[in-house]
């Protein structure tokens, strides 16, 4: 599986990321006030202004985001969540969240994008259905303890086991949420975060340069947009096909 969360970019890429990241996080503020503007009394939206805090969000964009529902904005255009499903030729499927307070402006970025790469829209639930929402649980590598981790999941009701450089990733149904982080409770073993994301059902490889190519690129283009929040696709490319389409992109790539 190759995927990559928005949220969980490596912070500070450049300028035009860090803003787009706090521009999802006042999204997700917004989002969660429309239903009640008091953190204390709307869980929701207390979670989405420690999630913002956690990603150093300046105190004043989370006022801002807030405000944005209360009676001195009012006037504020609302935002939405939504999930465009696309195909690519040869049946690599991708799903894409985004918010934004301007549908219009989103739909016609997104069907550029995509047009773009040779990718085909299809009618909902026409690709939802390749990737089921999942709880993901991350421990910080740094502070735990990765074999103890291996050990002790075959004791849980855990679906998979993800490990690279910087964390480990469990991943689980999410009516098992509650057991599995009860669990780890118990052991007195804390994670880092726990996030519900699109987990595909199957996978493609691509072994094609052209197409990695294009799927390479067009990832780039939605980190780029500032209304996508999070997407999956269920392309498998190798570590050799992505060195050389990354140096490719490198060596072509125009600087001033």
């Amino acid at each position: 599986m190759w995927r990559w969360p928005v949220v969980e970019w490596k912070k500070n890429f450049s300028n035009a990321l860090k803003q787009k990241n706090f521009s999802l996080h006042a999204k997700l503020i917004a989002l969660a006030a429309s239903k009640w503007i008091d953190p204390n009394l709307n869980p929701s939206l207390h979670d989405a202004i420690e999630k913002a805090r956690k990603d150093n969000v300046p105190s004043d964009n989370i006022e801002r985001a807030i405000k944005k529902w209360a009676w001195v904005d009012k006037w504020s255009e609302q935002v939405s969540q939504i999930t465009y499903e696309w195909y690519a030729p040869g049946w690599v499927a991708i799903i894409i969240q985004v918010l934004t307070d301007n549908k219009n402006r989103t739909a016609s970025n997104i069907r550029h994008i995509f047009s773009k790469f040779w990718w085909n829209m299809w009618e909902p639930w026409s690709v939802a259905w390749i990737f089921p929402k999942k709880w993901v649980i991350t421990f910080d590598k740094t502070t735990i303890d990765e074999t103890k981790i291996e050990e002790l999941v075959f004791e849980t009701n855990v679906d998979d086991m993800q490990v690279n450089e910087n964390n480990i990733k469990l991943i689980c149904s999410v009516e098992n949420l509650k057991s599995v982080s009860d669990f780890f409770k118990e052991k007195w073993i804390t994670y880092e975060k726990s996030n519900l994301e699109y987990i595909p059902n199957n996978e493609v490889e691509v072994t094609e340069f052209d197409k990695a190519l294009k799927i390479v690129k067009m990832i780039e283009a939605l980190d780029e947009d500032e209304d996508v929040e999070d997407y999956s696709l269920n392309a498998v490319i190798s570590d050799e096909l992505k060195k050389e389409v990354n140096d490719f992109i490198e060596k072509n790539t125009f600087r001033t």
